[in-house]
C-alpha cells in the first residue's frame, strides 16, 4: 500500500493463483488511513484473508514538509547547546548571494543546556546534572511540548547520560511520551548532523506513531491478524512496532518502493543499470539501480536539514500530473505547486480552475476520458479547455499550443532532474535503461529518454502501482554503525574484526523481534574511508567481519577505496594515507518474495486496437490505441501509440518501437539510436 499525493496505490498477490491485481484510491489528506482502507476494501473481499501487508507512508514526510509536527524541546550539552542553530556554513555556496540558512525545527528559546559531559574517548568529564533534567521535564509538561530531543556531546561514544536523561523524562512525562536520543537516531560523529537527526525524529515521531496506531486499530477491527510492515527509507521493511520506535527510518518510505522494484526488475529485463522515474500527481522522483543494486547513501538533506541514516538516493522535484502551470515574468512555469487530490486538475471536475500537466495531456488526446484511473473518474474536457485558455491568452497561445508548451516545460524540468542524479555525479545516462512508473510516468518517459539520448524505456506491469509492487519485494533490514577512527598505519586489524563481529551478533539478534528465523538472517559489512585530512568519505564494502584478519587487508582496502574515489571524482591517489571513520553493518531477514508477473505468448502478431487522432508536435496523427491487458508476449508495434491500463497510460511518439516481453513489460526502443548502433 503506497500513499501518494493524489492517489493511494494497492497491489495484491494471491499465493494460490499466483496472480497480481492493482487498484488506485483517492488519497484522503487529513485522514490518510481512510484512503488506504478504501483501496484495500475495493480489491479484497475479506480483509481477514490477508497474510502479509507492507505499507509505504508519507505521513512523517508530509508533517515535516508542511511544518505541522509537534513542538520539540531540545536538551543539549551545556556550553555547546547552540550547535543546532549554528549549524554549518554553506561550503558549497560560498558566493551565493541568495543563500538563506534553513529554518530549524526548534526555536532557540526551546533549547536547554544540561550540565554534564563526556570526553572524545567516552570517559566522563562532568557528571550529569539530574536536577536540570528534571526541571526541563517539568517545563515540557507545563508548557505542552509534544516531544523531547536529547543531543549530548560524544554520546555516540558513551550514551549513559542520554539513557539516564530518558529515564528521568519518562518518570515525569510518562512512558508514552516521545523522547528521541541522538545516539539512537544516529550513532555517528558530527554533533550537528546527529542532533538534527534526533530533532527531526522527535518532530515527526508522534505524528507517525499516531497514524500507525490508528491504521493498525482499523485493520484489526476488519479482522486483519497479519502484522503491519512499514517500508524504510533504506529500502528494507520492518514491523510497525519497530517503526513506531524509530520513526525517522520511515521518513521517505513512500518513494523508495520504486527503487526496490527496480532492483527486482533487473532480474527480469536483464539490464543491471536502471534509472527509475516515478511521476505521480504531485512530484517526480528519480532513483538509480547500479549493477543490480539500488543507489544508497548514509545521509540525506531535506529542506536544508541533515539526517544521518541509510537511505535510498532519490532526487525529487515538484513536477507531477497535478503540477500547476503559471506565468512569471512573461514566461511559462510548471510546478512546484500542485493541485493535489482536492480539487485536483481542472479536468477532474471538482472545482479546479488552474491548468495542470494532466489537463494538457488530456487536451492533446493522450488521456482516455472514459477509462481514467481504471474508469473510477470521468474527465471534463470543457473545464480543461477553460483552464488552459486562462493562461494561454496571456501568452498568445491557443489551447493546443498551450498544452504542448506545458508538457515541454515539465519534460525539460524532469530531464534536468535526471541529469542531476547522473551526469553531475559522473554517470552517463545513455548507459542505462529508463524505467517509467507512477500514474503519469509512462506518459512522459519516452520524451525524457529521447532528450537524454537513452535508447530503451521500460514500462513494467502495473506502472501506476509499481512502488507498491516493489514493497512486496523488500526484506526485513536494519542498519548499525560503530564509530571507529584510525589512520591506516594505526589500525589494529584484529580489534577491527572483533568490533565487527560484536556488532554483527547484536544486529542479527535484533531481527528476532521482527519474527525472522535464524536461518533467514545474514549480515553485510562496510567501512567509511577517506584520505587523511578530508572531511567526506566513501563507503567501501567488506566481504565479512573476518576480512580484516587477512594478510594484505589494508593494501586491498586502500586499492578499493582508490577505485571508488576515481569513479566518483575522476582522480585518486593510490598509496596516500587513508583514515577509517565508521564501521557499518546491515542485517537482512529474507522474506519470501512474490513471483514475477508473466503473460502468455502471442499466437498472432495481431492485437485488438483502434486508431484515434492524437497530437504530437502540433500535428494530429493517426495513433494506435490499445488496452494493455490485450497484449501478449512477442507483440510488437511502432509509434505513435497509446497503451491504456487501469493504473497508467503509456504514450509512444513517432520514431519508437514497442516490444512486449514474456513478463508483460513494454520495451520501447528509440529507432534512430538503434539504427546508429
Amino acid at each position: 500500500m503506497d500513499i501518494g499525493g493524489t492517489f493511494t496505490d494497492i497491489v495484491t498477490f494471491d499465493e494460490t493463483t499466483r496472480e497480481f491485481r492493482a487498484t488506485k484510491a483517492s488519497t484522503t489528506p487529513g485522514h490518510l488511513s481512510k484512503g488506504v482502507l478504501s483501496g484495500l476494501e475495493s480489491i479484497i473481499d475479506d480483509l481477514a484473508d490477508i497474510d502479509f501487508l507492507v505499507h509505504g507512508t508519507t505521513q512523517g514526510l508530509n508533517a515535516f514538509l508542511e511544518r505541522r509536527g509537534v513542538r520539540v524541546l531540545l536538551l543539549a550539552t551545556d556550553g555547546v547547546q547552540d550547535v543546532y542553530h549554528i549549524a554549518r556554513g554553506p561550503r558549497h555556496r560560498l558566493y551565493d548571494a541568495q543563500y538563506r540558512k534553513p529554518e530549524p525545527l526548534v526555536e532557540r528559546k526551546d533549547v536547554v543546556g544540561i550540565p554534564g559531559r563526556f570526553q572524545y574517548d567516552g570517559s566522563e568529564l562532568t557528571p550529569l546534572d539530574e536536577s536540570a533534567v528534571r526541571a526541563a521535564a517539568q517545563r515540557a509538561k507545563e508548557e505542552g511540548y509534544g516531544a523531547v530531543a536529547v543531543g549530548y556531546l560524544f554520546s555516540y561514544r558513551n550514551p549513559a547520560h542520554e539513557l539516564r536523561t530518558r529515564e528521568i523524562l519518562r518518570e515525569v512525562l510518562g512512558d508514552d511520551f516521545t523522547v528521541s536520543l541522538s545516539h539512537e537516531a544516529a550513532k555517528e560523529w558530527r554533533e550537528y548532523e546527529r542532533t538534527s537527526s534526533a530533532v527531526i525524529e522527535a518532530y515527526t515521531g508522534p505524528v507517525v506513531r499516531s497514524y500507525l496506531l490508528d491504521l493498525e486499530d482499523q485493520l484489526t477491527e476488519r479482522g486483519v491478524d497479519a502484522p503491519l510492515h512499514i517500508m524504510q527509507s533504506s529500502g528494507g521493511v520492518l514491523t510497525a512496532k519497530s517503526a513506531r520506535e524509530r520513526p525517522l527510518q520511515t521518513l521517505l518510505s513512500g518513494p523508495v518502493g520504486g527503487a526496490i522494484g527496480g532492483e527486482a526488475l533487473t532480474h527480469i529485463v536483464g539490464n543491471k543499470n536502471l534509472i527509475g522515474v516515478d511521476m505521480g500527481g504531485t512530484s517526480f522522483d528519480v532513483s538509480l539501480v547500479v549493477d543490480g543494486t539500488p543507489d544508497v547513501s548514509t545521509e540525506a538533506v531535506l529542506e536544508g536539514l541533515p539526517m544521518l541514516m541509510s537511505i535510498v538516493n532519490i532526487h525529487t522535484i515538484g513536477a507531477g500530473g497535478g503540477s500547476v502551470a503559471w506565468i512569471e515574468a512573461g514566461g511559462l512555469r510548471v510546478g512546484p505547486r500542485s493541485a493535489g487530490a482536492q480539487p485536483g486538475p481542472a479536468c477532474y471536475g471538482r472545482g479546479g480552475t488552474e491548468p495542470t500537466v494532466t489537463d494538457a495531456n488530456f487536451i492533446l488526446g493522450r488521456v482516455d476520458a472514459d477509462n481514467f484511473a481504471g474508469g473510477q473518474m470521468r474527465l471534463d474536457r470543457d473545464a480543461a479547455v477553460r483552464a488552459l485558455e486562462s493562461v494561454g491568452a496571456q501568452l498568445g497561445y491557443d489551447v493546443v499550443q498551450m498544452a504542448e508548451g506545458i508538457c515541454n516545460v515539465a519534460n525539460s524540468q524532469m530531464a534536468q532532474a535526471i541529469r542531476t542524479i547522473t551526469i553531475s555525479r559522473g554517470i552517463e545516462p545513455r548507459d542505462f535503461s529508463l524505467v517509467a512508473f507512477g500514474g503519469a510516468g509512462p506518459m512522459h518517459a519516452v520524451f525524457l529518454a529521447k532528450e537524454l539520448g537513452i535508447k530503451e524505456t521500460i514500462v513494467p506491469r502495473f506502472p501506476g502501482a509499481f512502488s507498491a509492487w516493489g514493497m512486496l519485494q523488500g526484506d526485513i533490514r536494519r542498519d548499525f554503525t560503530e564509530p571507529y577512527y584510525f589512520l591506516d598505519e594505526d589500525i589494529d586489524t584484529t580489534d577491527m574484526s572483533r568490533v565487527l563481529r560484536a556488532v554483527e551478533a547484536e544486529a542479527l539478534h535484533s531481527l528476532e523481534s521482527e519474527g525472522v528465523p535464524a536461518a533467514s538472517r545474514f549480515a553485510q559489512h562496510s567501512v567509511d574511508v577517506r584520505y587523511l585530512g578530508q572531511e567526506y568519505f566513501l563507503t567501501v564494502p567488506l566481504e565479512s567481519a573476518d576480512e580484516p584478519l587477512r594478510s594484505g587487508f589494508l593494501d586491498s582496502l586502500g586499492a578499493r577505496f582508490a577505485t571508488a574515489y576515481e569513479a566518483r571524482y575522476g582522480h585518486s591517489t593510490l598509496g596516500a594515507p587513508i583514515e577509517i571513520v565508521t564501521l557499518r553493518t546491515r542485517v537482512v531477514g529474507e522474506l519470501e518474495g512474490v513471483s514475477a508477473f508473466t503473460v502468455d505468448a502471442a499466437t498472432s502478431p495481431e492485437f485488438a486496437h483502434e486508431i484515434r487522432k492524437v497530437i504530437f508536435d502540433g500535428r494530429e496523427l493517426d495513433t494506435i490505441v490499445t488496452e494493455r491487458d490485450g497484449l501478449r508476449g512477442g507483440h510488437s508495434f511502432t509509434g505513435p501509440a497509446i497503451v491504456i491500463e487501469p493504473t497508467a497510460t503509456t504514450v509512444v511518439p513517432p520514431g519508437f518501437r514497442v516490444d512486449v516481453d514474456a513478463h508483460g513489460s513494454l520495451l520501447i526502443t528509440n529507432l534512430e539510436i538503434e539504427s546508429e548502433a
